[in-house]
């Protein structure tokens, strides 16, 4: 129980109302069952929750959160612990890729409203009281102008918003042509919400329980992609002709669909104009992907990157099968500038290895 006393202290020495949130007891049990000793970086971060969902609770003004660390210490973990705990209905809790994308989509149907994004919100978020928002970034400086006015209008409606990133606000669209024009969103953030740094010297995707119950970690990392190996796991010959798919109002090329089961190559959905949405859309029809030919990232420009890099997030979060057919080693093949890389790298590390089998030494 040495995290309930620390999240005690870090709350103050009224315990009573910690008492009343049931946010530090369920982070206990929960890290407890799965085995985790909690960081000092998740502790802070859970007392400041359990803070925050008293206030919530009592209808009182709760300030919105900011979570920020390396890949792979917990802040979705965090996030998605707190979702479950809080015990009130009107909350949502979505991947930001999703959230934004739907956004785009209403505020053009809208497009003929006075204030269209307000239209979109409040059918997106009708009497929503707590917004989660999991893996937040921006690298596109038209997206990064509709954020500011997303978040004023969320702290507006006096929604209570936790955001999991990566990147402190500093760190949120780094391109100096463009970061400066982002100052604006970055001060609110700073304004508005408490910033914590989630950190541990520990990689929690790294440990076998964080992977056990997970469809994405028991995919596959394939190389070179022989024709044995492929033989040997069902796979598309590696020129199996490309066959039209439709996604929503586009034809997109695939190589192999069958049920819920379908196979593209690299070129087919990073090399082409393919965006975000494709990729949702395509995981409503597809449970079991195989993406081939990954080539060596540092080779590719960087908006073929970034697509490779948004496509592993959203089957990541989405928690697709995955077998990954590569040129080379893995850790070779996530060569590249993209400044997400970091994240791509873990999550795909996860993914069991299939490498060539060693040619055994002559008899002499």
């Amino acid at each position: 129980m040495a995290a309930l006393s620390l999240i005690r202290r870090l709350l103050g020495k009224h315990t009573a109302p910690l008492d009343a949130s049931p946010i530090p007891a369920f982070f206990q049990q929960k890290a407890e069952q799965q085995g985790y000793t909690l960081s000092t970086g998740q502790t802070q971060a859970i007392a400041a929750l359990a803070r925050e969902t008293q206030h919530l609770l009592a209808g009182q003004p709760a300030r919105s959160l900011y979570l920020h660390g390396p890949v792979g210490r917990g802040k979705s973990w965090l996030l998605d612990g707190f979702f479950q705990a809080l015990p009130i209905a009107q909350k949502q809790r979505v991947h930001f890729h999703d959230f934004f994308a739907q956004l785009h989509r209403d505020m053009f149907t809208h497009r003929e409203q006075d204030d269209a994004m307000a239209v979109a919100l409040d059918e997106q978020l009708a009497d929503c009281q707590v917004l989660c928002f999991d893996e937040f970034h921006v690298h596109d400086i038209g997206d990064a102008m509709l954020i500011t006015r997303l978040f004023k209008a969320l702290f507006e409606r006096g929604v209570l918003v936790l955001v999991t990133s990566n990147y402190a606000p500093q760190g949120l669209l780094p391109n100096p042509l463009y970061h400066e024009r982002f100052k604006p969103v970055i001060d609110l953030i700073d304004a508005r919400m408490e910033v914590l740094e989630v950190s541990s010297p520990q990689d929690f995707r790294s440990l076998p329980q964080a992977q056990s119950a997970q469809r994405f970690t028991s995919g596959q990392y394939v190389w070179p992609g022989t024709a044995s190996q492929r033989a040997a796991l069902d796979l598309p010959a590696a020129d199996c002709p490309p066959q039209p798919l439709a996604v929503g109002h586009r034809t997109l090329m695939c190589r192999r669909h069958a049920g819920r089961s379908v196979a593209f190559t690299f070129n087919d959905l990073c090399e082409q104009l393919t965006a975000v949405m494709d990729y949702l859309l395509l995981c409503q029809d597809y449970d079991h992907w195989v993406i081939d030919g990954l080539p060596q990232l540092a080779e590719c420009p960087i908006a073929v990157q970034q697509r490779f890099i948004n496509l592993v997030d959203v089957l990541y979060d989405r928690d697709k099968h995955l077998v990954l057919i590569g040129e080379q080693p893995l850790d070779i093949a996530l060569g590249g500038q993209a400044i997400d890389l970091a994240r791509t790298a873990s999550r795909l590390g996860q993914l069991q290895q299939t490498c060539p089998q060693p040619v055994p030494d002559p008899v002499s």
